[in-house]
């Protein structure tokens, strides 16, 4: 039987910081029942978001249904048509994913969708996503500054294109290594320090857990 294929996308410039732990961690959950993993990092790619050419919505035409923009990013969105979950990360900025994401994002999902009275998918399958939030803001600053607005508007997308969408909210994340090199008087460093040490690991294992279900349910939903 072939083995399950989740793929993860970083969407933060940092490469082994919380974004990038926790969607390593979420692929190890994922590896540890079977699957073959890989992590890629927007970062690393030269690609721009959605230029409106259309071609993905052109009757008859060769691009129908996917991206006809050619870099970086294409070989990326021709293995996510194969794979079986995907798990995209972010950190916050400015109330929402960064401009990577947000431009991969219009890349990946944008070409699958229909303009039909039900904005249907041309995804040939229904497959599991997950998209892991971390921020520097606590949980109560990100209700208070309504970054779940935003939150749901990409699990819409997702779900609309893909079907079944989760997220994971990683906050009060440790934004420095050492917070005494930085303007950052707002910030009780030790109080960091500790939700660095206490919390930090708890959201890695709901990472790792997510991963792990993703892979179980999607077994289950293929009647494997």
């Amino acid at each position: 039987m072939k083995k399950k294929a989740i793929i993860a996308i970083n969407g933060s410039p940092r490469k082994s910081w919380n974004t990038a732990t926790l969607l390593t961690k979420a692929l190890e959950g994922a590896a540890s029942q079977g699957a073959e993993t890989e992590l890629i990092h927007l970062y690393d790619l030269s690609f721009r978001g959605c230029t409106s050419c259309f071609a993905c919505k052109r009757k008859g035409g060769k691009s129908y249904g996917k991206c006809a923009m050619n870099d970086e990013l294409t070989p990326i969105l021709e293995k996510i048509e194969s794979v079986d979950a995907i798990i995209l990360g972010s950190p916050i900025y400015m109330g929402t994913a960064t401009g990577e994401m947000r431009s991969f994002m219009e890349r990946l999902v944008f070409p699958y969708v229909v303009y039909d009275g039900n904005y249907s998918s041309l995804f040939k399958r229904k497959i599991p996503t997950g998209f892991i939030y971390t921020m520097n803001a606590t949980e109560s600053q990100m209700e208070e500054r309504g970054y779940a607005q935003s939150f749901e508007l990409a699990e819409m997308m997702l779900a609309r294109a893909f079907g079944k969408v989760e997220s994971l909210c990683v906050t009060d994340t440790y934004q420095f290594d050492d917070y005494s090199k930085y303007v950052a008087s707002a910030f009780n460093p030790e109080k960091k320090a500790a939700t660095r040490k206490e919390v930090f690991p708890q959201d890695c294992e709901k990472a790792c857990n997510m991963g792990m279900r993703f892979v179980k349910d999607n077994f289950a939903d293929s009647g494997k």
